[in-house]
């Protein structure tokens, strides 16, 4: 496992940090964000990718988000010893949810009001060809494809077994971590790169955000901004960051003597197919994903001991988040904690599922719920029990992650101890 968050860089750094109820949320220092109606973000700050790639220069042209992924990459792929077992190239794949590149704003801006004819009103294709070509950089441009993380890592690892991108939002790297573990489960690959990464702290996406009405503008108090589950919720953080895991075949794992931290043993996907930003009042897509798991996995519903919600701290996906886990747990969800680290984390978008799973294995390994952070005043209509405030001991050994996206996609990947 490796991560690059705005918690820190590194899973021990980052697990310490949401046990002790950090923030990540601070004011907007990626760009002047003063008169926004949200003016602040969870940001990765004093990252350098020269701290964590010693062959930086090869990817001198990517994004941010390609940074962020290559540096967790990194991580991961020396924890697994996989820098001293090379496997067969040819059957190591990449499969990660990963969002649009960081955009050449100014250079883009620039050439678009230098070429815009006032005298007819519309853009002078002439001249924008002359200044574009002139001032552009195309491996930038080239840079801003949502595949380009997949394919800097693929590179950087000799990856040239199936190699994979999705950008299906908030629920991205939770489908890739599902569909990398289906590839494996076919015996298409030995090893799947998977997780993802995202950084949209720029003025397009915050303002996108911002005019959704999806998050938070309690600019005097960013840390406690997050709040899932809470009546005076008013909107999520947006954060970016990279989370990536080595995903093996059993066999092959323990034939190499590589340490397992844990089996992805469930996996389920569906879409709403309601609203493009709306959820479905009744939490029909997520439930749906949540029983998909469950069938997947061929456990009973009383072995969920932990469920990592989506929680981003909307009122529409806390509450419907609850009615799906009440819809498909009955009786037994007001016995199963929840909780949500984007309390703490902020959203990462493509990056928050596997940032979140890494959570849930932490979880197994040590023996610790992660708190939902700033819940004060519950919700009544959210009415489960969500470890408000502060880290639970707990004997957890199969987990449940959500991940719910913009356009009604829906995944959920449950994972267990090994043994």
């Amino acid at each position: 496992m490796g991560c690059i968050t705005p918690l820190g860089h590194t899973v021990a750094e980052m697990w310490g940090n949401v046990l002790r109820g950090a923030s990540g949320a601070s004011a907007t220092e990626l760009f002047d964000a003063r008169t926004f109606p949200s003016t602040f973000s969870s940001q990765v700050k004093r990252f350098k990718l020269t701290d964590h790639v010693a062959d930086h220069g090869v990817h001198r042209h990517a994004g941010r988000n390609t940074q962020f992924a290559l540096a967790a990459a990194e991580q991961a792929w020396r924890q697994s010893g996989l820098d001293k077992h090379a496997p067969d190239p040819r059957r190591v794949g990449v499969y990660l949810g990963s969002g649009e590149g960081s955009l050449d704003f100014a250079n883009f801006v620039s050439v678009m009001v230098e070429s815009w004819s006032t005298t007819e009103d519309k853009l002078d294709t002439v001249r924008w060809a002359e200044l574009a070509f002139e001032r552009m950089d195309a491996m930038r441009e080239m840079e801003q494809e949502p595949n380009m993380p997949a394919s800097h890592v693929a590179l950087r690892y000799n990856a040239r077994g199936p190699n994979f991108n999705c950008l299906t939002a908030c629920a991205a790297s939770t489908q890739a971590n599902g569909e990398a573990a289906s590839a494996i489960r076919r015996g298409d690959v030995d090893l799947m790169i998977s997780g993802g990464c995202h950084s949209m702290i720029h003025p397009f996406g915050v303002t996108g955000f911002n005019r959704l009405t999806a998050l938070s503008q309690r600019n005097d108090s960013p840390a406690t901004a997050s709040r899932p589950f809470d009546q005076t919720r008013d909107g999520f953080v947006l954060g970016e960051g990279s989370s990536i895991l080595i995903l093996e075949e059993y066999e092959h794992a323990r034939a190499r003597g590589a340490s397992m931290f844990a089996e992805i043993i469930g996996y389920g996907s569906s879409a709403d197919a309601y609203r493009i930003t709306d959820i479905h009042p009744e939490g029909r897509g997520g439930a749906a994903a949540m029983q998909y798991a469950i069938d997947d996995a061929g456990i009973a519903k009383a072995d969920v001991d932990y469920i990592c919600a989506h929680g981003t701290s909307t009122k529409e996906n806390d509450r419907t988040e609850t009615q799906a886990v009440k819809t498909v747990f009955g009786e037994l969800a007001a016995k199963i904690p929840v909780s949500s680290p984007k309390s703490m984390l902020g959203h990462l978008i493509a990056a928050a599922g596997t940032t979140e799973l890494i959570c849930c294995v932490m979880a197994i390994r040590d023996g610790i719920l992660p708190p939902t952070l700033n819940l004060n005043t519950p919700d009544p209509e959210c009415d489960l029990d969500y470890v408000p405030n502060k880290p639970r001991k707990a004997n957890v050994r199969t987990c449940m992650n959500n991940s719910f996206g913009f356009g009604g996609q829906n995944d959920c990947v449950i994972v267990r101890k090994m043994g």
